[in-house]
């Protein structure tokens, strides 16, 4: 590849990085399918991205369907290219045209998995010990259910941005996006015991101001969250398919089945746009579906 292409490659995932403030996971993507866009070029004898044609685009996508990829990752790797050229045409008249007139494949329709109240009660159940992780993880556990925060925001959360008296958690999102989201009595609680007596504990002789820790005192990670969460659902004995973001999900789900108003849940989730929260409303009304078929006698 030649230096030209290479340097706008740099420039964009720094601006991806460091102007558009993406989580370190959104930026992994997209420097990932970049490359792999970059690598598919250096294989058919493309030696940069100035001479790249709507033929190109389209072969670069047959490829992605030849390798049985989701439609979802398919969209997203399509989606970060498409980002690269714009960003490339901004800052040095790159033609992005090819990226431009390709198309995304259809999303399919797929509803959010998330937790029954059943399952739930299993997995603070799993966290009922008294040792310090215990206390940890439940606090964790808590926090996750009572906000629907994602986990990247969960790990980015400092001791004070935490207001327990309140019940409020300053939360920043997608895009540096600044939100406040409230919690419950329980989860109160178990915050509590968790920075008193259990934080200290793990803390050790380690100095930082981030809320959850791991066993050596030092920040945890979204790995580390996934961690956590795969013991506790074990321990529970819960065998399907479990993933941090289904307690997002779970959030979402149980405050409009409980009657809340989609605004409202927009605004806790940090969603810029009403149109990824109204994917709930299909969950709760399959759930409704579901539970009138299994129950009512003539159904």
């Amino acid at each position: 590849m030649d230096e030209k292409t290479l340097r706008i490659r740099n420039e964009y995932i720094a601006y991806v990085r460091f102007e558009k403030n993406y989580s370190v996971h959104t930026v992994t993507e997209y420097e990932r399918d970049v490359d792999e866009f970059l690598e598919f070029l250096k294989t058919e004898g493309i030696l940069t991205i100035e001479s790249i044609t709507y033929q190109e685009a389209r072969l670069f996508a047959s490829r992605l369907y030849d390798r049985e990829l989701s439609r979802a990752s398919i969209s997203r790797k399509i989606s970060s290219v498409r980002s690269f050229f714009r960003f490339a045409n901004a800052r040095y008249d790159i033609n992005d045209t090819a990226f431009r007139l390709l198309h995304h494949p259809k999303k399919e329709e797929r509803l959010p998995a998330f937790f029954y109240a059943e399952e739930l009660d299993k997995l603070f159940e799993a966290c009922l010990g008294e040792k310090p992780r215990d206390h940890r993880d439940r606090a964790l556990l808590e926090l996750l259910y009572a906000t629907g925060i994602r986990v990247s925001e969960l790990t980015s959360i400092c001791l004070g941005d935490i207001d327990n008296d309140l019940g409020i958690v300053r939360v920043m999102g997608k895009g540096r996006k600044e939100r406040y989201v409230p919690f419950g009595s329980l989860a109160q609680s178990a915050i509590e015991q968790y920075i008193e007596i259990s934080r200290p504990l793990l803390m050790k002789t380690v100095k930082h101001d981030r809320l959850f820790v791991n066993l050596r005192g030092g920040p945890l990670t979204e790995r580390g969250v996934r961690h956590i969460l795969d013991a506790i659902v074990e321990r529970a004995c819960i065998e399907s398919n479990v993933y941090p973001h289904m307690l997002r999900h779970t959030f979402a789900t149980h405050l409009l089945s409980a009657g809340a108003d989609m605004r409202t849940v927009q605004e806790l989730l940090g969603h810029s746009d009403l149109s990824s929260t109204q994917i709930y409303t299909h969950t709760t009304k399959e759930h409704l579906r579901r539970t009138y078929m299994n129950t009512h006698p003539r159904a």
